[in-house]
């Protein structure tokens, strides 16, 4: 997907404060954006919470029937892994690595940009109910370089506990473990309550200490320590944490996110990920000048994608 916003430097603090021995939830409301011609809630990056491990960037679409199909020109990436999660509809992924790969419910689009890539993103004609979760991961500085690729993931790994329906996108829980390429510690994880449930659902899932950890209703409410969450509501748990006390009312799909903070500093501007702004500018200027860096995306008839300037 394509942004823009201000340059972003990531840090802060990780952990939730606690008050009476009992620890604090953030919870962060979502932006509406537009995005390839559709309105997106956003939930990360905000001036309240930048990261979660390595995850970036949140957008939920949808569901969206109505209103003009979905159409994102090609637009360059640098040192991040974008990560579509589908739930409705069909989109069309395209790259400058000659991919062409429709996504459909159920699975996930991994695009890992490393040192340069460009994309686009096209609804598939037919599917005019759209409902996805796209995120981004920055890579750690290490990998930010690596060598750009695509992978689709047509089956990930599935299960049912108590009537709710996990479905594990990437990372590792408990005896499970997903396919899906990563560059550090990461999780990511649905879970949904059908609607013909006839109670809520209580549980108790296990976490890491030294993960930091987000919840996100994509659809329906849940309550985190007798909080309520909505309406696209993150509620972010920080770091330190050993296990969650959930509950999921019936029709409820919740999105899990967690991770390992990231060592360094890093940036976002516009849809470039990195450790400078020197290597931002950089490749924002390349964009413009059509380096070969990023390549063309073969099949696209539309226009490019131009950044706005740079602020500094």
């Amino acid at each position: 997907m394509s942004e823009r916003q201000s340059p972003q430097f990531y840090g802060g603090p990780r952990e939730c404060p606690s008050n009476e021995g009992r620890r604090q939830i953030q919870r962060i409301l979502p932006r509406i954006s537009d995005v390839g011609g559709i309105p997106v809630a956003r939930a990360i990056p905000q001036k309240d919470r930048r990261l979660i491990g390595p995850w970036c960037f949140l957008d939920h679409i949808g569901p969206v029937t109505d209103g003009p199909a979905l159409d994102v020109g090609p637009h360059p990436h640098i040192g991040l892994q974008t990560f579509t999660w589908m739930l409705e509809g069909e989109i069309l992924h395209r790259d400058s690595l000659g991919s062409a790969q429709v996504i459909s419910p159920g699975q996930v689009n991994l695009m890992t940009a490393g040192y340069g890539i460009a994309h686009t993103e096209e609804a598939v004609p037919g599917h005019r109910r759209v409902h996805a979760a796209q995120l981004w991961i920055a890579l750690p500085l290490a990998h930010k370089d690596t060598q750009p690729r695509f992978d689709h993931y047509p089956s990930l790994p599935r299960w049912t506990e108590v009537g709710v329906e996990f479905t594990l996108l990437t990372g590792q829980w408990l005896e499970h473990q997903a396919p899906v390429l990563h560059f550090s510690p990461i999780l990511g994880m649905d879970l949904y309550l059908p609607a013909t449930a006839e109670t809520p659902v209580s549980l108790s899932l296990p976490l890491q200490p030294g993960f930091e950890y987000g919840l996100m209703p994509m659809e329906g409410q849940f309550s985190v320590d007798d909080e309520a969450f909505s309406d696209n509501q993150l509620a972010y748990l920080g770091l330190g944490r050993d296990c969650v006390e959930l509950e999921l009312q019936p029709g409820c799909r919740l999105l899990l996110l967690g991770g390992e903070p990231l060592s360094d500093a890093v940036s976002i501007w516009w849809n470039f990920v990195g450790h400078s702004k020197e290597e931002i500018a950089e490749a924002q200027a390349q964009w413009l000048a059509e380096d070969p860096r990023f390549g063309t995306v073969p099949g696209y008839r539309g226009k490019r994608l131009v950044p706005p300037p740079l602020p500094w």
